[in-house]
């Protein structure tokens, strides 16, 4: 069983690479991103938020165990859910999921109030809220910039 759930907080072992494994999670967040959207279908996008979240709160519990921390480094589960929200329900192109991307990079390091009192939330409850959290005042910020710079990100 911790093999199974090391094996989906580290996203198909992912959250291993060496350098920056945040964002190589959000990168992937970002082709799960783009395989839910080609469905066409909106309760495909919700339905995998909503399953790979709770996946994510029992995987990551029996991952922070594994690792010995709070919200170990390879642990990116949370950047590929993170990335989902970013981007649900948005309806954007490359340059928008790209900006989507960033914005969520961003809002994850800085973790503006409450995202970083979740963090404190037990087990993997606390991996996902966190980035769960950061990933909704990303999705805000994308519909602003949306607005405000409509030929630019679409």
């Amino acid at each position: 069983m911790t093999r199974l759930a090391v094996f989906i907080a580290t996203f198909a072992y992912s959250g291993y690479f060496p350098v920056a494994p945040g964002t190589i999670g959000s990168a992937a967040g970002l082709l799960v991103y783009l395989l839910s959207r080609w469905t066409g279908s909106v309760a495909v996008e919700v339905t995998l938020i909503v399953a790979l979240f709770a996946v994510g709160v029992w995987a990551g519990t029996i991952a922070e165990r594994y690792f010995g921390g709070i919200d170990p480094g390879p642990i990116v589960i949370d950047e590929v859910v993170g990335m989902l929200i970013t981007l649900a329900l948005v309806p954007v192109g490359l340059s928008g999921a790209l900006a989507g991307f960033f914005l969520f990079r961003v809002f994850d390091v800085i973790k503006p109030y409450p995202a970083a009192r979740l963090e404190r939330l037990h087990g993997g409850l606390g991996v996902m809220a966190d980035d769960a959290m950061a990933a909704v005042y990303a999705n805000l910020a994308l519909r602003a910039a949306m607005w405000l710079l409509p030929g630019w990100i679409a």
